[in-house]
């Protein structure tokens, strides 16, 4: 095949540091936008961006030359660093170390985009740690100790 053609959607979750409420609600779409822009610098989209005081969800759309790995690196990276210089308050803020990725077939794209967006409301309903082992079952991945987990 003379050319590439692809599709590449991901949907990335990760927490505050010890799942700590650092996130507060009057920061968040700065917060949101600015990891939007990390993705458009770097060459790659934020479809949709959301979460609550404790973790976000990226739905992202890459080229095949970035890989997952590097997208959650620039991402917790930068927005790390503007969380810093941007809100003197939250001197202590970090990212926790791992993260999850999964992908996300073009179809299903629109209801992962709702489902972000209404993280909020979705919280109410269901802790983060239900959220996530749901999510874990959904894509057939087996934690090996919740302790690594939400530890």
């Amino acid at each position: 095949m003379a050319n590439t053609y692809s599709s590449l959607f991901y949907h990335f979750v990760f927490s505050t540091k010890s799942r700590k409420y650092f996130i507060k609600p009057e920061m968040e779409s700065r917060l949101w936008r600015y990891i939007g822009g990390i993705a458009n610098t770097n060459g790659f989209t934020a479809v949709q961006v959301g979460g609550i005081e404790d973790h976000v969800h990226v739905l992202a759309l890459a080229p095949p030359k970035i890989d997952p790995s590097k997208m959650v690196k620039l991402i917790k990276g930068g927005s790390s660093r503007w969380i810093h210089t941007e809100f003197d308050w939250l001197r202590g803020f970090e990212w926790q170390d791992g993260y999850s990725a999964f992908s996300v077939s073009k179809s299903a794209v629109p209801s992962v985009d709702r489902y972000i967006r209404s993280q909020r409301s979705h919280h109410g309903r269901m802790s983060f740690e239900d959220e996530y082992r749901k999510l874990l079952s959904l894509h057939d991945i087996d934690p090996v100790d919740e302790r690594y987990i939400f530890g």
